[in-house]
């Protein structure tokens, strides 16, 4: 597989533009750092991620935190930040894949996003591709965020190089937010859309709808839909009869 040049370099977004893999990864519109609800805790690592491709930015980030904690979002907002230069690896979706093809030249971006990062490690080719990437990262000056499922320390590696690259860097712990901030997220998006959402349908939406954040944004979609086809407001009744409570 032919190594990514420069001119590729420069123009990167995607994946699969860059890589002849048979597998588009495209971000999400609404995954911007505009549309992360910045509560206090988080505010520290939403600079670092603002900041990271300035000349005095973090060159490695790695965030962990459970599922729904904002990670997927926070790594695509990254590259949201750019026009180009960077580059978004779901690692869950490419594990398939070999290493070296994946991440042959992409440290010649300006910053890489790497998530799910605990799902290849244990695999001896993966491994040393990724301590590769963090060596060839460094020298060429490439920013790299990278997310797991746990702290750096406590992730099963095989590959004690790798262990101590991983170390490198700043890093920042999510929490799963919990129904009072549920609540807060969902009047955050749907003012971002326009909609106004009271308080206590917010807190019915979180006490009825399934747990996690991404079925909870689902809801809201379903609800904004509605009413703007019925051309009706967001209260306990209607989200009753959309939704089938």
């Amino acid at each position: 597989m032919a190594e990514l040049d420069p001119q590729q370099a420069g123009a990167a977004k995607g994946f699969s533009r860059q890589h002849q893999l048979p597998l588009e990864v495209k971000l999400r519109d609404d995954a911007t750092l505009d549309n992360f609800l910045a509560l206090p805790r988080v505010e520290p690592l939403l600079r670092a991620l603002r900041a990271q491709l300035e000349s005095d930015g973090e060159p490695i980030i790695y965030l962990y935190g459970p599922a729904g904690s904002g990670k997927t979002h926070l790594l695509q907002a990254s590259c949201h930040l750019s026009d180009a230069g960077t580059l978004y690896l779901p690692l869950k979706e490419l594990a398939q894949y070999p290493a070296e093809d994946v991440l042959q030249g992409v440290e010649q971006l300006d910053r890489v996003c790497i998530d799910d990062l605990n799902v290849v490690l244990g695999d001896a080719q993966w491994e040393r591709a990724l301590f590769n990437l963090y060596n060839n990262a460094r020298q060429r000056g490439c920013r790299l965020v990278v997310a797991g499922d746990a702290a750096p320390r406590a992730l099963t590696v095989e590959l004690d190089d790798l262990r101590s690259r991983l170390s490198w860097g700043i890093v920042y712990q999510l929490v799963d937010a919990d129904d009072d901030d549920k609540a807060t997220l969902l009047q955050f998006r749907a003012a971002r859309r326009g909609l106004s959402l009271p308080a206590e349908v917010a807190n019915f939406i979180v006490s009825r709808a399934p747990r996690e954040t991404e079925h909870l944004l689902e809801v809201l979609d379903k609800l904004d839909n509605a009413s703007l086809s019925q051309k009706r407001a967001l209260s306990i009744p209607f989200v009753k009869q959309t939704l089938g409570w």
